[in-house]
């Protein structure tokens, strides 16, 4: 793990639908969006759930990558976008971390509503919406990112970082 994350989240699909299923409760009474921008890998699960949940048929995707397993690298966008009037548009993303992504998306879709299932401080000003805040030196691990198996005590894990 990177020396820049002393905790682990993990989030298992249960929780992560659990969790997209909140923001589109929060998400209901805002307006009718046009439809969703997923950013992609991290926001097409969390986008799919939010989909349905509000009926919304029209999804697209955003492009970027920016880690490379736990360290954050240059923004690179591979696909971009065409909306000419991102009012009434809704961005959706799994997080929201130091906030580079959300800058680049928010160049592009200026107008538009940006929600993210978690959010940590360094990028939280940059959303609109978000169900769970954890701290900037939280790794969160997404259920696409593991696979089961025996877990030490966390107590064990932290004397492995002391």
């Amino acid at each position: 793990m990177s020396d820049r994350y002393k905790k682990i989240f993990p989030v298992t699909w249960d929780q992560l639908h659990r969790d997209s299923k909140a923001l589109a409760w929060k998400l209901m009474d805002i307006k009718q969006f046009k439809g969703i921008v997923a950013i992609t890998r991290g926001g097409l699960v969390p986008a799919a759930i939010i989909a349905r949940e509000l009926e919304i048929r029209v999804v697209d995707t955003v492009c970027i990558s920016s880690y490379d397993y736990q360290e954050q690298q240059q923004i690179n966008i591979l696909k971009s976008i065409d909306i000419r009037d991102s009012e009434n548009w809704l961005i959706i993303d799994d997080l929201v971390d130091t906030g580079q992504t959300a800058k680049t998306i928010r160049s592009m879709l200026p107008k538009s509503i940006f929600a993210t299932v978690y959010a940590k401080p360094a990028g939280r000003p940059l959303v609109d919406i978000y169900v769970t805040e954890v701290s900037q030196d939280t790794w969160i691990l997404f259920p696409w990112d593991s696979e089961p198996k025996f877990s030490e005590p966390i107590i064990k894990k932290r004397k492995q970082y002391e």
